[in-house]
Formats: C-alpha cells, structure tokens, sequence
C-alpha cells in the first residue's frame, strides 16, 4: 500500500515526532507507516485522515490484489 503521509506530514509542517505525539503511537510507527511497511488500523488511519484534515482514500493508495477488482 502506498501512502502520502510523509508528503502530508511535511506539508503540515510536523516532525514524526510530533506526529507521532499527535497520535498518540512510537516514532517507529510513523516511519515504518511512511515507509509502506505497516498497515494501519482502521482507527488509526482515521486519525491521520482528521489530523491532515481530509479522506482516508486521500493518503492511503491501494495497489494490485489489494484493490476489489485485484
């Protein structure tokens, strides 16, 4: 899955420290999240679509066999 959270992140001016303050998760998470190698919980994708004020489809972007019509 790819993701537009580092783009996002850096648009709003955040750290991944502060991002990850903000949400309440590890440094870790946010980079292994804008590194393609975490899937987030429904939750917590969630929370970045409200802090980044806008649809979750608007960061995470599904791939291939991830997609309905794979």
């Amino acid at each position: 899955m790819k993701t537009r959270i580092k783009e996002k992140r850096k648009e709003y001016g955040l750290t991944q420290e502060t991002m990850s303050q903000k949400l309440d998760v590890s440094r870790q998470t946010i980079i292994s999240l804008e590194n393609g190698k975490y899937k987030p919980s429904l939750i917590l994708a969630h929370k970045i679509a409200q802090l980044f004020e806008c649809q979750i489809e608007d960061i995470f972007m599904f791939e291939g066999d991830e997609n309905l019509d794979g």
